[in-house]
């Protein structure tokens, strides 16, 4: 399945399901060994979140701004929450991403 949610829909209840995403990549955020990818679509925004593992891969292949990006992952409460767009309460922690 090309994705299981929009990245508007997911909320605190959807805690640790695993989902696919599908979007554009608006912002790139790099801290040392993780990165914070802010993914869109046509109804809102998620946090992708990429751990140490994966950070290698994307420094060996680094995502832009506007490519398009398919991330599977487990949706997790973020530490840091942003009460300025509806899915500011969770983050996708990355398992599996795929750029075209």
């Amino acid at each position: 399945m090309f994705r299981t949610h929009t990245c508007g829909e997911l909320r605190l209840g959807d805690v640790n399901k695993e989902v696919t995403v599908a979007g554009w990549v608006q912002t790139v955020r790099k801290f040392g060994a993780i990165t914070f990818v802010d993914l869109r679509d046509r109804y809102g925004i998620t946090q992708l979140y990429f751990r140490e593992n994966l950070n290698e891969l994307l420094e060996s292949n680094p995502l832009g701004r506007e490519f398009v990006l398919q991330a599977k992952g487990l949706v997790t409460e973020r530490t840091s929450k942003n009460a300025n767009i509806l899915t500011g309460e969770i983050e996708i922690t990355v398992t599996e991403f795929k750029k075209s």
